[in-house]
């Protein structure tokens, strides 16, 4: 069966529908259907895509492609919407980059089916769907009428009210009323009405977009989060005249992200003291973040301030009573009768108040604990109502119900979806994996019973009762198949600041390889410390939850003896007749196994993990001794590279650019702090680089730029005790979350810059080794990418995370084609020294900056290198080997046939 799957859209969800999009391609069951897939852009435009673009980072990695972008002074981060009114020729031939424009009339001849994977405005209001049952395409979720209400806030609490289900009070702004208020007036109002704290949404936008909680009454703040709502901005002239050069340009960029600020195209009314301000309808428009740059410069410090207002912004505010409780998601299913089933409610435990888009899809923002830890009887309850809501709006196939239950008991449920976040640990593949269905089943059964609800409902009941009966023939003997594929560990987790990420990676290896027909893969989760490993093997379930954390705490809870939670138990009951036809690893507890059990279950491994431990060879030699091929470098180059002073000393002696660089160590700083800073500061000139000395990438690299930083950063990596110290951490402006190690020395670095070049940019290159028919090392180097750092230096989310941060593959060295072809090759000559000189195996990313200077001659400064890059959805190694030919796929194949070979070779020489 032809599956098309609709991903990316119109709405400020985009990247999030576009990673789900790649994360349906990707589990598809490939021995059942033969995924299609129809990326749809900010305009609308359907585009049957390029294979290689699905596994871009983001959408701004590729579309608009970096050919066809203007001219500017910055680099800004661009969707098609801010080029501005383009011709169709222009349009065609944009398009031509990545794939081929389709009409909706084509549809049909490309697909007998339609997995909807796009969130918010265009995509789950019913319009998607309005247009498939026009063409007489079946597709996945619900018909055109419960999506329509799925996506109206204000529609969904009138009928809410109308039914007689509970539902805090609200109110509806609109801004013609808004633009004649009086702010505290009306927040006086609304505290005697609804009480204070508010909680003001944007009516038609998902993953919290658009959401505030005004907590006192204070009329600025609620002014703020109205103008958040309707997705406007006011900046004043004091505002704007207190920002450097840098903070400008980081407030047009946060103004202009679609998920944080109000996005592009914008109107911009200039308000002027003592002067009457122009009709809204004639203010100017900016699409460009660049025009809007200028146009801010320009405008003050004579205006006294700009207001700036979203074209696709919102015309109603939503303001609601603010509900005190818990707060869960639960997914529900129509069972194989078509009754609604809802799968174990997760309770959402957050560091911030509101629930927002990055503590839905970063890892480690938020936990999610599976099922609520409430008594059974409220769990029942919560499940009972979601199916009663689930009923009640007319949902189809599956949804996902939010809510919160109070300390009294009182059930809220507020913001149903009718599209779900398909990352792999979001709540629609966390919760089925609860029941025992692996997110390649599950898509199965979504797509078998949206073919039934749409024959239900009566879109051509004869074809599609026909391709339900061959899908089920086709379900039953996949059943019957037996197993005999190559069984390999997957090793995630680990215990260092990279443990999320190496989770991220783990199950994209594990999704990759059990879609396969050559591969069946194993979770393994690494606990433990540099001491002991503890390795354990993971049931679906487990693997699937939200981060590392949440997955050691139930391997904690299985050591313990815990049982299953009766709740759950109870759903895989009543969920036996969907698992029993979909199902193929049964639920269990996870278990401690030992490397000579490891040994015996699997015939080779494939090591997730980064930093220590993985990257530091201890691990590779564990697997050594029991003759298990493993992927990346050998034990010996892994220590050296895992030790950025070694790495650096090395390559400098061979030859090679690398900063200056000195290590700093506890004990001198402990000794006398203050002649510490001053030997250090005689060295190396403000601003420059600290990092930990051998820990992954991007692990607490801070630029320095004064004493105070420098004293904040030695406090905090000298600090005896776990938890941050809070003082460093605000100097330093850590994140929410943002993870710090605790070592006895530290490197430093000069900062790396232009230095007079005519050209300077940051990349991370990829490379494959594999042995020719002599049987010597033969090292393929890639296209580097452009790494763009929103910050000072590129953070994990910017390096590894969907829709965060912007790498464009290839880098651009130069205008001209065959001089950027020049400069890449001297870049991949240098990449393949590092790898010569410091025994690389299997594959690595180095990163480096690039200067090519005046005259032409080109500069490598290495950075760092990874023995076990990134291996997560979004990470641009991706990027790399699409444009060498390789899918994601078969570039982990080719890795892990690299490792057999290695052990092969091992073998034959010590006989």
């Amino acid at each position: 069966m032809k599956v098309g799957i609709f991903f990316g859209g119109t709405s400020r969800e985009r990247e999030i529908s576009f990673a789900g999009g790649r994360t349906v391609f990707d589990n598809l069951d490939k021995g059942l259907f033969q995924p299609v897939p129809i990326f749809v852009d900010s305009q609308g435009h359907f585009i049957l895509l390029d294979w290689q673009y699905l596994y871009k980072g983001t959408i701004r990695d590729f579309y608009p492609p970096a050919a066809v972008l203007p001219a500017s002074r910055h680099p800004w981060q661009l969707y098609l919407e801010n080029l501005g009114e383009l011709s169709d020729e222009a349009l065609r031939e944009l398009i031509g980059h990545v794939g081929r424009r389709v009409e909706a009339s084509e549809l049909p001849r490309l697909m007998d089916f339609a997995f909807l994977a796009l969130h918010g405005p265009g995509g789950e209001d019913g319009a998607i769907q309005g247009l498939l049952e026009w063409l007489g395409i079946p597709y996945s979720g619900s018909g055109i009428l419960p999506s329509a209400f799925g996506i109206d806030k204000i529609a969904q609490k009138k009928l809410l009210q109308a039914t007689g289900l509970p539902t805090p009070d609200f109110y509806v702004l609109t801004a013609t009323d808004w633009a004649t208020a009086d702010p505290a007036a009306l927040l006086s109002m609304l505290g005697r009405e609804l009480g204070l704290p508010l909680v003001l949404k944007a009516p038609h936008q998902g993953s919290s977009i658009g959401i505030s909680i005004v907590r006192e009454e204070d009329p600025a703040l609620f002014a703020a989060a109205v103008d958040r709502a309707l997705f406007r901005r006011t900046l004043t002239s004091a505002e704007w005249e207190a920002l450097d050069e840098n903070g400008r340009l980081a407030w047009v960029r946060q103004l202009t992200d679609i998920r944080e600020g109000i996005g592009l195209p914008v109107t911009a009314e200039a308000r002027h003291p003592d002067l009457a301000a122009a009709p809204r309808d004639e203010a100017p428009v900016f699409a460009h973040p660049e025009a809007l740059l200028d146009f801010l410069l320009t405008t003050f410090p004579s205006a006294a301030e700009v207001v700036l207002s979203s074209l696709t912004g919102e015309t109603q505010v939503l303001i609601e009573q603010f509900v005190a409780g818990r707060e869960f998601s639960c997914i529900v299913v129509e069972d194989e009768n078509g009754a609604p089933l809802a799968l174990p409610p997760t309770e959402i435990v957050k560091g911030t108040e509101v629930f927002d888009y990055r503590a839905k899809y970063l890892p480690g923002l938020a936990r999610k604990i599976t099922p609520i830890d409430l008594p059974e009887a409220d769990i029942e309850r919560i499940r009972q109502e979601a199916q009663k809501m689930f009923g009640t709006f007319g949902f189809e196939v599956y949804a996902r119900l939010d809510g919160f239950i109070q300390e009294d008991g009182t059930i809220f449920l507020n913001d149903p979806n009718t599209t779900s976040g398909m990352l792999p640990a979001s709540f629609f593949f966390h919760q089925a994996a609860e029941i025992g269905l692996n997110p390649s089943q599950f898509l199965t059964y979504i797509i078998r019973t949206s073919l039934a609800a749409r024959q239900r409902a009566g879109l051509r009941p004869v074809q599609l009762g026909h391709r339900l009966r061959q899908l089920d023939a086709a379900i039953q003997s996949r059943q019957q198949v037996q197993d005999e594929r190559i069984r390999v560990a997957v090793i995630m987790g680990g215990y260092s600041s990279e443990r999320h990420i190496s989770v991220e990676s783990g199950r994209n290896i594990y999704e990759k390889l059990s879609s396969s027909v050559k591969y069946r893969p194993v979770p393994i989760f690494l606990a433990g410390s540099s001491e002991e490993f503890r390795l354990y093997e993971l049931p679906i379930n487990v693997m699937l939850k939200d981060n590392a954390d949440d997955i050691r705490e139930k391997i904690e809870q299985a050591e313990a003896g815990h049982a299953a939670h009766p709740v759950l138990a109870r759903i895989r009951r009543e969920a036996a007749g969907i698992t029993g036809t979909y199902a193929g690893q049964p639920v269990a507890a996870a278990r401690r196994i030992s490397f000579e059990e490891l040994a015996e279950k699997v015939d080779e491994v494939f090591i997730a993990l980064h930093g220590r431990p993985g990257e530091d060879g201890a691990l590779q030699q564990e697997l050594e001794k029991f003759g298990l091929p493993y992927n990346g470098s050998g034990a010996a180059s892994s220590a050296v590279t895992i030790n950025k002073f070694e790495t650096n000393h090395r390559l400098r002696e061979a030859g090679l650019r690398v900063a200056d660089h000195r290590l700093a160590y506890r004990l001198e700083w402990a000794a006398d702090p203050e002649a510490f800073y001053r030997s250090l500061e005689a060295e190396f000139p403000y601003p420059f680089i600290t990092k930990p000395a051998d820990d992954g990438c991007s692990s607490a690299v801070k630029k320095i730029k004064t004493r105070a930083e420098l004293a904040a950063f030695s406090e905090q990596i000298f600090r005896t005790q776990e938890p941050l110290l809070a003082g460093p951490a605000e100097v330093l402006h850590l994140g929410f979350k943002e993870e710090f190690p605790q070592k006895d020395a530290f490197l430093i670095e000069t900062l790396i810059g232009p230095d007079g070049a005519a050209h300077f940019l940051e990349i991370t290159g990829g490379l494959l080794t594999s042995y020719d028919e002599s049987g010597q090392l033969h090292i393929e180097v890639f296209e580097a990418s452009e790494a763009l750092a929103t910050g000072e230096v590129l953070s994990l989310e910017e390096k590894f995370l969907a829709g965060e941060g912007q790498n464009i593959t290839p880098a651009r060295y130069a205008p001209d084609p065959a001089e950027r072809q020049r400069i890449s090759d001297e870049v991949k000559r240098t990449l393949g020294q590092v790898a010569e000189i410091l025994h690389i195996e299997g594959y690595a990313r180095i990163d480096a900056f690039v200067r090519v200077r005046p005259a032409g001659a080109v500069e490598v400064l290495i950075i760092e290198v990874n023995s076990l890059p990134g291996m997560t959805p979004a990470t641009c190694i991706f990027h790399q080997t699409a444009l060498a030919g390789y899918t994601p796929y078969q570039f982990i194949d080719r890795i892990l046939d690299f490792g057999k070979a290695r052990q092969a070779k091992a073998t034959f020489s010590d006989k």
